[in-house]
């Protein structure tokens, strides 16, 4: 038997060609046939000017891939032979597509597998699956010829965000933990395939989805780590079942090299990256972008989803129980490139809602040069005086309108109603309240610059015959907690540089809100879980405040809080 382990094949006829052969072992007329091809393909694989032409052996698969002399594009790939890892993707197909050039293979869907979903959750995010538009720059990317890392990393209590892994049928697979480290599978957020939808509406799986066996094939990986290296089932291809399994849940063998396994339990998939990754932000980097069309809401507790099922000219259905009452959500996109939601609430009132697509949402994250060219640079952070917005949402009924006194819409608010001031509640007035109001109730909120929630002020039900609050508005309403773990107003502090930006928030509801815990549980979560299916119609009051003094002063003390 003649193992090469690495074959570098010289020019011909000066054509600076070579050809890699990675972890290929070969024997008597395979050997032959092998050489032989290397050969013809050194001796006339150029294309029409002559330019020269990569030729790889991986997996047993020939590629040729040749440079773009016209527009100086990276490599694209010849119709030599097309990727190994490319064949169980196309299995798949129509709903997955795939492409190559000289490094990776590119992946390309619209989030959303063949088989049924969400059914089966017990512990839902109120988030339904959208169409994700993983194509062209958004595309998913496997390396064609994974490295071996320096360092391997782990994934536990890492890679938190964003996904780890891409199923053979173009689904993401996250971290089997999810964004607060909980084990997803084991706590019943996922459904009946291993998957549900993140804050974004975009559907992904958190354990290996050993279900696609059938499709993809026996013996056949059903995902592809991100660093490239293929995940296989619970058993080798040849049916044995691995013993030697290192911590990642992966071994090397003479035929596949090192490959991953799928397991029952942690990890599920991939506990690590045994090739190289670069790690940004807290996920792998750069990978598609999901592109959310509202706000992530709390979780409903004592909901499960019953049935989900696709409807007419791309609409939706999904069905779930909640305090035993049978209710169901349909949707479907409408022409402006958003969605319309339909919200049957059994007892409560049924919603309407409209959403348009969210300024800056989704899109790649840059493809920048090869991991051993990259330096280390800030992180990729939205704008701070960006994206946000109201958690829940309804039509403004009559002009429902949120104003202040003191400060226009996307206007300064005055230090007077901030930490470094007296720390004032803002005085508010509204007009166009919709019939059938029962009650209000105010949220003051921002997004940092990680996209977490903060929420300073939370007073709930307001009367309905109310039409403004006060500077310092004390006895009025009923107040709940702010982000701090104290009640009542929090002033915002606006720490680091740049404009921020705070939204207030004025619901009108159709009945005042039933809330029966203390007043310091009664947090962003709590509020907006028991205003849902009670919301006639909102305004937004949005402020930006930008802190004086130079980046890194210690912040003055903070004023007594109004109760």
């Amino acid at each position: 038997m003649l193992i090469l382990s690495k074959v570098e094949v010289h020019p011909i006829r000066s054509i600076k060609t070579a050809a890699t052969i990675t972890s290929a072992a070969l024997s008597g007329p395979a050997t032959i046939a092998l050489a032989t091809a290397i050969l013809c393909a050194t001796a006339f694989a150029s294309n029409e000017q002559g330019a020269p032409s990569d030729l790889r052996i991986h997996g047993m698969q020939l590629v040729a891939v040749t440079p773009d002399s016209k527009s100086g594009n990276a490599p694209r790939a010849n119709t030599l032979n097309k990727p190994v890892q490319a064949s169980v993707f196309e299995a798949f197909s129509p709903r997955v597509a795939v492409r190559w050039d000289e490094r990776f293979l590119y992946v390309e869907g619209n989030g959303l597998p063949a088989h049924p979903m969400m059914v089966g959750i017990t512990n839902w995010q109120q988030q339904v699956p959208i169409i994700q538009n993983y194509t062209g720059a958004n595309a998913w990317r496997i390396p064609l010829f994974p490295r071996p890392a320096a360092r391997p990393t782990a994934i536990k209590g890492r890679f938190l965000r964003g996904a780890i892994a891409l199923a053979v049928n173009g689904i993401p697979i996250f971290n089997p933990q999810n964004n607060r480290g909980e084990l997803a599978a084991e706590i019943g957020e996922l459904d009946q395939w291993g998957g549900h939808c993140g804050r974004a509406d975009d559907y992904h799986y958190h354990v290996a989805p050993l279900h696609l066996q059938s499709v993809a094939g026996p013996g056949r990986p059903v995902a592809y780590a991100l660093d490239g290296y293929p995940i296989f089932g619970l058993n080798d291809p040849d049916g044995s079942k691995p013993s030697d399994l290192d911590g990642f849940n992966g071994h090397t063998t003479a035929a596949l090299g090192y490959h991953y396994h799928a397991s029952t339990r942690y990890p599920y998939v991939n506990g690590g990256f045994h090739g190289e990754v670069l790690e940004r932000d807290g996920q792998v980097d750069p990978q598609p972008r999901a592109e959310p069309i509202r706000e992530a809401l709390p979780p409903l507790r004592g909901a499960e989803i019953t049935g989900f099922e696709a409807l007419e000219k791309g609409a939706f259905k999904l069905n779930y129980r909640f305090n035993g009452e049978a209710r169901f959500i349909t949707y479907a996109p409408n022409a402006e490139g958003g969605y319309n939601f339909d919200f049957q609430n059994g007892k409560d009132a049924a919603l309407h809602q409209t959403f348009s697509p969210k300024r800056g949402g989704g899109g790649p994250r840059t493809a920048g040069p090869p991991l051993e060219e990259r330096r280390p640079e800030a992180p990729n952070r939205p704008p701070q005086n960006e994206g946000a917005q109201p958690p829940l949402s309804a039509p403004n009924s009559g002009g429902f309108m949120l104003k202040s006194p003191e400060v226009s819409n996307g206007g300064t608010l005055p230090v007077e109603y901030t930490g470094d001031g007296a720390g004032s509640t803002l005085p508010l007035e509204w007009t166009g309240v919709p019939a059938g109001t029962k009650a209000f109730a105010l949220l003051m909120h921002h997004l940092d610059p990680e996209g977490k929630t903060k929420w300073y002020w939370i007073l709930y039900n307001l009367p309905e015959t109310l039409v403004s609050l006060p500077k310092n508005s004390t006895g009025t309403g009923v107040l709940g907690s702010n982000f701090q773990g104290n009640i009542g107003y929090q002033p915002p502090h606006s720490k680091g540089p740049g404009a921020k930006r705070y939204v207030l928030s004025l619901y009108a509801l159709s009945s005042p809100l039933d809330i029966r815990v203390p007043a310091s549980k009664v947090n962003y979560d709590t509020i907006l879980a028991a205003m849902q299916g009670k919301i006639l119609a909102t305004s937004d009051l949005s402020v930006t405040y930008t802190r004086k003094g130079s980046e890194g002063e210690a912040p003055p003390p903070p004023p007594p809080r109004p109760r």
